[in-house]
C-alpha cells in the first residue's frame, strides 16, 4: 500500500525504541512505525539514537535517560520533544506517544497532531489535556477515557506475534511480569501463590523500592517465591514456557495491559483483577479469568485447565496484533487528514 503520506512518530526517550526490556510506550511506538513502513508509509521515528527501526530515525538524544543515568531526564525531554515540531512542515501528520507534554507545542504548528494517551498518570496532568481538549486523541481502551476530549477512536495496542511463539503446554509455575509497584499488585500475586501452594516467579523493574523492600522481598525465598529482575523478550518466553498462568492482580483500573496480550499470544492463560481494561483484553472463561479479590483469583487457578491455549493466541491475533493495530491507525489517520482538509475549504 503506497500512500505517499509522511508521518512522524514521536516516541518517548526513557528507553530505547523498541526497548530491550521494560518500555510499553516505546514498544507500541515501534510496532506502529514498523507496521506503517511495511504498508508503504513514509515514516520518521523520533526516538533515542540507539533505537532500531526500518523507518527513518531522527535522534537528538543518544540513549534513553533510564538507561544512561548521566542524562538529565528533563534536558532529554526538552531536546527531544521540540525537535519533531521544528520539523513539522516536513510531515502530513505527527503521531505523539509523549503524554501531555507534547501538547504544549501542538498549536504552534499547522501539521495535525494525533496523541495516543497511554494512561493518565496523575490528576495533576489533567489541566493540560483540558486546555488542548480540541486536539485529536486516541484511547488505548474504552475504560481509560477522560470526559471532554476529542477522541477519534479507541485503538488497542498491538504486539508482534512472531516474538512470542505458541507454547502448546505450559508448566506448573505462576508468573508475574511488570513493574514492581503497588498498582500492579505484586503482593497480591504472592498471596495467591501462597494460598494455592504454587511457585511464583516475579520479573520486572523495581519502580517503588520501599514497596519492594516491605511487601515483596520478605517473601522472596528463592524457591517458592523468586524474583529475577527485568527480562527481555527471550526471558519472557522462557517464563511463558514454564507458566501455568500469568497473575495480573492490578489494584487500580488497568489502562491496557500489554503483558496480558503477550502472555495470551504464547498461549498462557491470564488471571486478572476485573478493573479497567482487563475486561476488554481478557475474555473471561476463554483466555483467562477475571477476579474481584485474592480468594477469587486463587479459586480461578483450579479452572485454568479449562482454557484452550490456542484460543488465547487466536484472540490476540484477531484483536491485539500489530497488523490489526496499524490498520486501525490508518483509518484514524484518514479521519484526521480529512477533517484537516475541510478546515482549509
Amino acid at each position: 500500500m503506497k500512500t505517499g503520506r509522511r508521518v512522524a512518530i514521536l516516541s518517548p526517550v526513557a528507553w530505547r525504541t523498541p526497548p530491550q526490556q521494560y518500555g510499553a510506550w516505546e514498544t507500541v511506538a515501534s510496532n506502529i512505525a514498523e507496521g506503517l513502513v511495511a504498508r508503504g508509509w513514509d515514516v520518521t521515528l523520533f526516538a533515542s539514537g540507539d533505537s532500531v527501526t526500518s523507518a527513518r530515525l531522527h535522534a537528538v538524544v543518544e540513549h534513553g535517560y533510564e538507561e544512561d543515568r548521566s542524562i538529565d531526564p528533563k534536558v532529554a525531554e526538552y531536546l527531544h520533544i521540540p525537535e519533531v515540531f521544528e520539523h513539522a512542515v516536513e510531515f502530513d501528520l505527527i503521531h505523539s506517544h509523549y503524554d501531555f507534554m507534547a501538547l504544549a507545542y501542538s498549536r504552534l504548528v499547522r501539521t495535525p497532531v494525533l496523541t495516543t494517551i497511554h494512561g493518565f498518570s496523575s490528576p495533576k496532568i489533567l489541566p493540560v489535556y483540558r486546555k488542548y481538549s480540541d486536539g485529536y486523541f486516541v484511547s488505548i481502551s474504552n475504560s481509560d477515557r477522560m470526559p471532554g476530549l476529542n477522541y477519534v477512536a479507541t485503538v488497542y495496542n498491538g504486539i508482534d506475534l512472531s516474538l512470542y511463539p505458541f507454547q502448546q503446554r505450559g508448566g506448573d509455575d505462576l508468573i508475574f511480569l511488570g513493574r514492581i509497584h503497588p498498582d500492579k499488585g505484586v503482593h497480591l500475586a504472592i498471596e495467591v501463590a501462597r494460598l494455592s501452594g504454587r511457585k511464583l516467579i516475579i520479573a520486572g523493574i523495581i519502580q517503588d523500592a520501599a514497596y519492594f523492600e516491605e511487601q515483596v522481598k520478605p517473601y522472596v525465598d528463592g524457591v517458592n517465591i523468586r524474583f529475577i529482575g527485568p527480562v527481555d523478550v527471550a526471558g519472557k518466553n522462557e517464563l511463558f514456557a514454564r507458566a501455568y498462568a500469568l497473575l495480573h492482580l492490578n489494584t487500580i483500573p488497568e489502562r491496557f495491559g500489554l503483558v496480558l496480550t503477550e502472555a495470551n499470544a504464547a498461549g498462557v492463560p491470564v488471571i486478572a483483577m476485573d478493573l479497567g481494561s482487563c475486561r476488554e483484553v481478557i475474555r473471561d472463561g476463554v483466555t483467562g479469568f477475571l477476579a474481584g479479590n485474592v480468594k477469587e483469583a486463587s479459586r480461578c487457578l483450579e479452572r485454568v485447565p479449562q482454557i484452550d491455549r490456542r484460543a488465547c493466541r487466536q484472540r490476540v491475533k484477531q484483536c491485539f496484533s500489530m497488523e490489526t493495530m496499524v490498520e486501525q491507525y490508518e483509518r484514524v489517520y484518514s479521519i484526521v487528514l480529512e477533517l484537516e482538509a475541510k478546515k482549509t475549504i
